[in-house]
């Protein structure tokens, strides 16, 4: 039954291999530790919502954060509901049971200053590698995109106008650019022919070949750690700041969520928490006592 499952996630669902692989394994999880095989269907179908909350609490005991363990009966639930919809069992015991609660993490962004352009352009070499990481950087802060949608852009994908992505559950979307941005992008396909890149990708590594997440990882931490003392200094805290800035400065959420790609809008709204900036610049405007005289 777990093949069948994950052969519907991927076929049904299209989810990418990581998401397939991360299901696959927490089902399997609770399937060892609950000593269930996952091919008997009376096995499956003895599952009860206490056998849920002890494994539950058994991940908790272990230190496995709320957010992971959430994430893991999630993955359970959705197989049980997949169970459901096909007549082999009744009833969803991971439905009886809820997760631990999550904790409110606002999101971290850099702050404008630190990565002004003056700042960022001191730090990259005059050699094609040093452009290709500005554009990594820049693409990344100037688009919000996600890391695996920086990964998979293609050359066929840059236009004067926009950037066509693929995002979540390959759903497209395009980001608007600007001219300048654009020409740096065709600077970049440009040096991949210099260096006979033999792929439609439009970034590459130091070998040639199409980027992979650490090696993105890497080149975004070490230039934030130039810049910033902040703790998290990864790719996605790009699209943090790029979400952030732009609320900053105006953008309406609802557009902001059409950019980034959410599916809905409480996604989006977490940068809202972010924006006391824009918050404070209305109120000096608009209150009558709001401003120094």
């Amino acid at each position: 039954m777990l093949n069948n499952f994950e052969q519907y996630l991927v076929k049904e669902k299209r989810y990418s291999e990581h998401t397939c692989l991360a299901y696959v394994k927490d089902i399997q999880q609770f399937f060892d530790f609950s000593e269930i095989n996952p091919e008997s269907l009376a096995d499956i179908r003895e599952v009860n919502a206490p056998m849920v909350r002890t494994w539950a609490v058994s991940l908790l005991k272990a230190k496995i954060s709320n957010k992971t363990v959430n994430r893991k009966l999630s993955s359970n639930r959705s197989f049980y509901k997949f169970l459901m919809t096909r007549a082999c069992v009744d009833v969803n015991p991971f439905a009886a049971v809820t997760g631990p609660k999550m904790p409110k993490r606002l999101p971290e962004f850099v702050q404008k200053k630190e990565i002004a352009i003056e700042k960022m352009d001191a730090l990259f070499s005059d050699d094609d590698f040093g452009f290709r990481d500005k554009m990594i950087f820049e693409t990344l802060y100037q688009t919000g995109i996600r890391l695996s949608e920086l990964i998979h852009l293609k050359e066929s994908d840059v236009s004067q106008r926009h950037i066509r992505v693929l995002g979540k559950r390959n759903k497209e979307r395009d980001i608007a650019i600007s001219d300048e941005l654009y020409q740096d992008l065709l600077q970049i396909i440009a040096s991949k022919k210099r260096l006979s890149c033999n792929h439609e990708f439009v970034f590459y590594t130091d070998s040639q070949k199409k980027m992979y997440p650490k090696f993105v990882y890497r080149k975004i931490n070490y230039y934030l750690s130039q810049v910033t003392g902040m703790n998290q200094k990864s790719p996605h805290i790009m699209r943090h700041t790029f979400a952030t800035h732009l609320l900053n400065e105006g953008v309406a959420i609802e557009v902001l969520k059409e950019i980034l790609g959410h599916a809905n809008l409480a996604a989006t709204q977490v940068y809202t928490h972010n924006s006391f900036e824009q918050i404070n610049s209305i109120y000096k405007s608009a209150h009558p006592r709001g401003h120094n005289n």
